[in-house]
């Protein structure tokens, strides 16, 4: 399995609404553990390796100009 990087999600809005409502109230501590379980989580779901590294990959490269 390769990682879908293209647009997978039917309503964006909704869905970046529900993630800015899961870290409202939480400290910043909070938020960054929210964040760490959420992870693993969706991690644990996807549960191929290669497809989990490749997603990490891209996000630690995110702002990087290549």
């Amino acid at each position: 399995m390769k990682l879908n990087t293209k647009a997978n999600i039917d309503n964006t809005d909704d869905f970046y609404e529900t993630l800015i409502e899961f870290h409202r109230g939480l400290s910043d501590e909070e938020s960054l553990k929210a964040n760490a379980k959420l992870v693993l989580l969706l991690a644990n779901h996807i549960g191929d390796q290669e497809v989990i590294a490749e997603a990490m990959a891209i996000a630690h490269n995110v702002g990087n100009k290549e």
